[in-house]
Formats: C-alpha cells, structure tokens, sequence
C-alpha cells in the first residue's frame, strides 16, 4: 500500500503497489480542517456522510477498490491495514508544502497503531511527483527508510505546531533537528515566509507575484502555470486570491484585474478562468513603492486570512523577518 499526497496519483498507474491512496487535503490556505473531521475522512463511512462529505476512499481507482466498497459503504483506513494482511505501508510525499504537511498528519493518525508504524517506510522523494511519468516512476529507484519512533513523535510535534494559533512553535522547528523528515524543515521555512514581511507587508508569493508582474507577465492566467517556482507553496486557485488581495483593497498594488471576480462565485470555475484571461496587470505606484520597500502594504489594506492554526488580521499580524530567519510577534 501507498500512502501520498494528490501530486502522487501517477503512482496508481506505476504497479508499485496493489493499492495507491492519495490524499486531497490543502493545508496551506484557509482554515484547517477540524480533528473530527479529519477522522471521519479516514475512518468508516456511514450513510449520512455518503453525499456531503468527502472520504479517503473516493480518492481510490475503482479496480482497486473491491475491499472498500461493500455494501455502499467504506472501511476505516485502519481497519483496511489491520486486517487484509498489509504487509508495507510506504509514504511517498514530494517536497513542496502541503505534501509534507500531508506527511506529518498522516503520521500523527498512525502513531496510536505500533502494529502498523512497524510496517511504515518513508520513501525519500526528492523530486516533484506531479510531474513524474507514470512510466519512469515504475522503475525509478527512490530512497526507502525505515520510520522509527522518534520519527512518528517529530510528526505529532510538527503538526501540532502548525495547528496552534501563533506559529512561534512552527518557528522553533526550524533550530531542532528532524530526524528522517529531512524536507519538513524547508518546508516549513517556505510556510513561514507567506507571513507578511515586515518591510513590504507581503509574502514570498505576493512579492514574487509582484515582481512578475513588474517585469512585464500582464497576463494573470501566465501566472498559475503549475510547475512554475510561483506554484510551490499555493495551487492555481490560492494564487487568485492572492491575486485578489493585492487587486482589490483600499489602497491596490495591482490595476487591470477583472473586478468582476468580486461578484463571482467562487465555484464559478469557468467565469472566473475568463475574467482571468481578460485581465491585463500592471502595478500601481503604490505597488511601486511596496515591491521596492518604500511602503508597507498591511498599513493601508487589511488583512484576515489563516496561516495553519493561526488567524491573521491586522490587529494580530504575525511577521516573518526572511532575512533574519526571526519571527516577529504583533505590536
């Protein structure tokens, strides 16, 4: 059995295992999902969350699924491994961001089932898996480690960390070692540097989305192409409400977006892919002066947005000081 994120659904069609669970879950934006619904994703499905909830088990290809689909109904991941002989567990989570926040959860469920860690090996995967061939995956040869205890404990301790409502635990990761979760750490550090900076206000990926558009990408629909550096921490649809964010305060930093994307629903795929593609960006002088360090964005437009456990506003701004590695506590 494979345990990965969604970038990993290649490995269904690679025969590395006899089943492939990839997991869907964005921890990188928005609120977190609460424990009990985490639980109720992972453990039986009942009828009353057959229709309004998803659960691990529609995220498995039907061939493999005979054991999960009984009488319209879905087992408990636990049961599943407890008792159809699952021999090896492996856990294949690429580098970016969420996979390793992914990771990390994944692990923290598994800790209470020592009859299972004991079948866990982590797969050093060094490499983007949503854009590997099915084909060169099936004879890739990957690093496979041995998940220990202490391994399992780092888990729980990363995870509670991202979900606590400052991130100063998640900053105090990033000077203890991290055992055999050798991508957490940078993975965390990226995380840690969408706080807004205390110079510009913005985050990694709002100053580089800036940058873009200074250099001429006018093009909003250029600037979610995955597999672009810009795609590492947010998808295609965080990025737009970074976007938006910068578009559409008091003060902008962005002119051109299409200011129907206000009135849009958010479910609107289609409408809101052609307001994309209409707009044509440019910065303000105001942007100017932000990407150049001469004003800072959070003075003039307010911010209230998750970041993990931690809700962001503007009278509690968390700040991550990149140059410094420090992070700086609201005034």
């Amino acid at each position: 059995m494979i345990l990965t994120s969604s970038s990993g659904v290649g490995l269904t069609y690679a025969d590395r295992a006899d089943m492939v669970i990839p997991f869907i879950y964005r921890f990188v934006s928005g609120p977190l999902p609460t424990p009990d619904h985490l639980i109720r994703y992972l453990g039986w499905r009942e009828f009353r969350t057959l229709i309004d909830e998803m659960h691990w088990s529609d995220c498995v290809p039907v061939r493999q699924s005979p054991l999960i689909r009984r009488q319209d109904r879905a087992g408990a991941l636990l049961w599943i491994c407890e008792n159809y002989a699952v021999d090896l567990i492996e856990l294949w989570f690429d580098p970016e961001p969420n996979s390793q926040l992914q990771l990390i959860w994944i692990l923290d469920y598994l800790r209470f089932r020592p009859s299972l860690t004991e079948n866990l090996r982590l797969r050093h995967v060094d490499f983007s898996l949503r854009g590997a061939d099915p084909a060169e995956l099936r004879h890739r040869d990957v690093e496979q480690l041995d998940v220990a205890e202490s391994d399992v404990e780092i888990a729980t301790l990363a995870w509670e960390a991202y979900r606590a409502p400052t991130p100063e635990l998640c900053a105090a990761l990033l000077d203890r070692p991290l055992g055999k979760l050798s991508f957490l750490k940078p993975a965390m550090e990226d995380l840690l540097s969408e706080l807004p900076s205390p110079v510009t206000g913005l985050g990694a990926t709002e100053t580089r989305l800036l940058e873009l558009i200074a250099s001429g990408r006018s093009r909003a629909d250029e600037l979610f192409r995955p597999g672009t550096p810009e795609v590492r921490v947010f998808d295609p649809w965080e990025l737009g409400a970074l976007l938006e964010g910068l578009a559409f305060g008091p003060v902008p930093a962005i002119a051109g977006l299409d200011g129907k994307l206000l009135t849009l629903d958010p479910d609107n795929t289609r409408g809101r892919n052609a307001a994309y593609r209409r707009s044509r960006l440019s910065l303000t002088e105001f942007g100017k002066a932000v990407l150049e360090g001469r004003e800072d964005f959070r003075r003039h437009n307010p911010i209230r947005r998750w970041w993990g456990g931690t809700f962001l506003t503007s009278e509690r701004l968390w700040r991550w000081d990149a140059e410094n590695h420090a992070l700086i506590a609201p005034d």
